[in-house]
Protein backbone atom coordinates (compact mmCIF):
# COMPACT_ATOMS: atom_id res chain seq x y z
CA UNK A 1 0.00 0.00 0.00
CA UNK A 2 1.97 3.18 -1.37
CA UNK A 3 1.33 6.73 -0.79
CA UNK A 4 1.73 9.94 -2.67
CA UNK A 5 5.12 11.42 -1.56
CA UNK A 6 5.27 15.68 -2.53
CA UNK A 7 8.83 16.67 -3.35
CA UNK A 8 10.85 19.31 -1.08
CA UNK A 9 9.93 22.15 -3.29
CA UNK A 10 5.55 20.91 -4.07
CA UNK A 11 3.55 24.37 -3.26
CA UNK A 12 -0.19 22.42 -4.94
CA UNK A 13 -1.96 22.20 -1.18
CA UNK A 14 -4.15 19.27 -2.82
CA UNK A 15 -1.09 17.44 -3.30
CA UNK A 16 0.38 18.42 0.22
CA UNK A 17 -2.94 17.62 1.78
CA UNK A 18 -3.42 13.93 -0.47
CA UNK A 19 -0.56 12.86 1.17
CA UNK A 20 -1.71 13.76 4.45
CA UNK A 21 -4.94 11.97 4.09
CA UNK A 22 -3.35 8.71 2.63
CA UNK A 23 -0.84 8.79 6.02
CA UNK A 24 -4.21 8.97 7.96
CA UNK A 25 -5.46 6.62 6.60
CA UNK A 26 -2.51 4.31 7.11
CA UNK A 27 -1.08 4.16 3.37
CA UNK A 28 2.88 4.02 3.94
CA UNK A 29 5.88 3.47 1.85
CA UNK A 30 7.93 1.71 4.68
CA UNK A 31 6.67 -1.80 3.69
CA UNK A 32 8.17 -4.84 1.74
CA UNK A 33 9.09 -8.93 2.16
CA UNK A 34 11.22 -11.23 2.82
CA UNK A 35 12.11 -14.58 2.49
CA UNK A 36 14.31 -16.42 4.94
CA UNK A 37 16.87 -18.24 3.18
CA UNK A 38 16.96 -22.03 4.21
CA UNK A 39 20.10 -23.19 6.34
CA UNK A 40 21.20 -19.44 7.46
CA UNK A 41 20.43 -18.07 11.10
CA UNK A 42 20.15 -14.59 10.10
CA UNK A 43 18.78 -12.21 7.53
CA UNK A 44 19.59 -8.95 6.97
CA UNK A 45 16.99 -6.41 4.94
CA UNK A 46 17.88 -3.93 3.34
CA UNK A 47 15.57 -0.88 3.05
CA UNK A 48 15.59 2.91 2.43
CA UNK A 49 13.14 3.64 5.04
CA UNK A 50 14.76 1.93 7.78
CA UNK A 51 16.32 4.00 10.72
CA UNK A 52 18.21 3.28 13.60
CA UNK A 53 14.44 4.60 15.38
CA UNK A 54 12.38 2.12 13.58
CA UNK A 55 10.71 -0.85 14.37
CA UNK A 56 10.03 -3.57 11.91
CA UNK A 57 6.74 -5.34 12.89
CA UNK A 58 6.45 -8.75 11.01
CA UNK A 59 3.46 -11.18 9.32
CA UNK A 60 3.91 -14.04 8.73
CA UNK A 61 2.28 -15.15 4.99
CA UNK A 62 3.09 -18.76 4.98
CA UNK A 63 3.21 -21.46 7.57
CA UNK A 64 6.53 -22.28 7.57
CA UNK A 65 6.99 -18.50 8.88
CA UNK A 66 3.61 -18.67 11.14
CA UNK A 67 5.14 -21.50 12.48
CA UNK A 68 8.82 -19.60 13.35
CA UNK A 69 7.21 -17.03 14.69
CA UNK A 70 4.69 -19.28 17.39
CA UNK A 71 7.92 -21.05 18.04
CA UNK A 72 9.85 -18.07 19.33
CA UNK A 73 12.69 -18.33 17.06
CA UNK A 74 12.79 -15.11 15.10
CA UNK A 75 13.49 -11.90 16.54
CA UNK A 76 14.84 -8.28 15.11
CA UNK A 77 18.45 -8.17 16.28
CA UNK A 78 19.78 -4.97 14.85
CA UNK A 79 18.07 -2.31 13.13
CA UNK A 80 20.04 0.61 11.59
CA UNK A 81 20.09 3.16 8.17
CA UNK A 82 18.99 1.84 5.31
CA UNK A 83 18.49 -2.07 7.17
CA UNK A 84 17.71 -4.65 9.98
CA UNK A 85 18.78 -7.94 10.76
CA UNK A 86 16.90 -10.78 11.61
CA UNK A 87 17.86 -13.97 13.88
CA UNK A 88 15.92 -16.93 13.74
CA UNK A 89 16.26 -20.81 13.41
CA UNK A 90 18.56 -22.47 10.61
CA UNK A 91 15.76 -24.52 9.27
CA UNK A 92 15.69 -26.25 6.10
CA UNK A 93 12.00 -24.93 5.06
CA UNK A 94 12.66 -22.70 1.81
CA UNK A 95 9.08 -20.86 2.05
CA UNK A 96 9.52 -18.76 5.22
CA UNK A 97 8.03 -15.22 4.08
CA UNK A 98 7.14 -12.50 5.94
CA UNK A 99 5.78 -8.89 5.10
CA UNK A 100 7.34 -6.48 7.43
CA UNK A 101 5.77 -2.29 8.07
CA UNK A 102 8.49 -0.30 9.59
CA UNK A 103 7.24 1.89 11.97
CA UNK A 104 9.12 5.50 12.97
Amino acid sequence: MTAYVPGITETDLKKIILALQQLAAGRSNAVGSVTLAPGVSTTTVADKNCSAGSTPILTATTPSAAAELGNGTIYVSAVGNGAFTLTHAASTASARTFLYALLG
